[in-house]
């Protein structure tokens, strides 16, 4: 049985994982008969969201302590995580990609990527195994190997960001996966568009299919 890590950045499009774009990744993963284990990095989040009204509260939380609500509890410390024991490595996206796990958010093509994030992924790449990223996660990818080929969907600024990188952007729409067969990595755009959970869905069961046509 393939076995695929999922690397959460919290709970909550603003601030964390996006939910749907997680849970599909982790329906798609089981769908295919293959099994998943879920990692956070043991960090403070960068802010917190009120997701009603969209401003900041003034509270901290931790970004595994929140991730575990989407695992159910069943989650590890990212710093864990052995390229050797997986099959595939796959991020969905979210605001936390690029608050948590980076700092693209604030600082764009000049963002730093947290070490233990940028660590899990190299190991991957190094043994030639499938990394996927959905929605804005893609940006990691870029910002650690520059010149790959990925989708970020549609959106002009953070495009003009990726191809300062030296990234080859590729345009998609619903569904579509973008494949890097260099460094084996696999991009589809999600809520970066304008999209139905259904979308994602879709998004979810194709990025997932095309990882396990890597392995």
């Amino acid at each position: 049985m393939k076995k695929i890590a999922v690397v959460l950045s919290g709970c909550g499009v603003f601030d964390g994982a996006e939910i749907h774009e997680a849970t599909l990744s982790l329906l798609a993963i089981a769908k295919q008969g293959c099994s998943y284990e879920i990692f956070a990095p043991d960090t403070t989040q960068h802010h917190v969201i009120n997701h009603i009204t969209g401003e900041e509260m003034d509270e901290t939380r931790n970004v595994l302590v929140e991730a575990a609500r989407i695992a159910r509890g069943s989650i590890k410390d990212l710093k864990q995580f052995n390229p050797e024991e997986f099959d595939g490595l796959l991020f969905p996206g979210g605001f936390g990609a690029a608050k948590n796990l980076s700092t693209w958010a604030f600082d764009g093509a000049e963002a730093t990527v947290l070490p233990e994030v940028e660590k899990a992924i190299r190991g991957m790449v190094k043994l030639k195994k499938p990394v996927g990223a959905l929605c804005i996660s893609p940006v990691i990818l870029a910002k650690i190997f520059g010149e790959v080929n990925l989708t970020i969907g549609d959106d002009e600024s953070t495009i003009d960001a990726l191809e300062s990188l030296g990234t080859t952007h590729v345009y998609t729409t619903h569904g579509e996966v973008v494949v890097d067969a260099d460094h084996n990595l696999v991009t589809t755009p999600c809520y970066m568009l304008d999209a139905s959970i259904s979308q994602i869905a879709e998004g979810a069961d194709n990025i997932v299919d095309a990882m396990i046509g890597l392995m």
